[in-house]
């Protein structure tokens, strides 16, 4: 029986090449708004970030989301990448 290939992408932070189940995509659509997409399926530009809190922090610091996005994001949006980072 042929498995079934794992979809990987590349978190903007760490460079790690990753299951899409491990990483939180952030979508900028064509309006300019800036939101954590959790059905991957959302129109835009979307930027893939491990759901890890000292990786979400990184990124904050080095503002990885921003220049892979262009554009400014929020602190309420890093908040909330951080809540969903402790759930998991």
């Amino acid at each position: 029986m042929n498995q079934k290939k794992i979809p990987l992408r590349r978190c903007v932070v760490t460079n790690e090449s990753l299951p899409k189940k491990e990483l939180l995509r952030i979508v900028r659509s064509k309006d300019g708004k800036v939101f954590i997409d959790l059905t991957s399926k959302a129109n835009g530009r979307g930027a893939y970030i491990k759901l890890d809190e000292k990786v979400i922090l990184e990124a904050k610091k080095r503002k990885c989301l921003s220049r892979a996005l262009d554009i400014e994001i929020q602190d309420e949006l890093y908040e909330e990448m951080l809540k969903l980072a402790k759930k998991n």
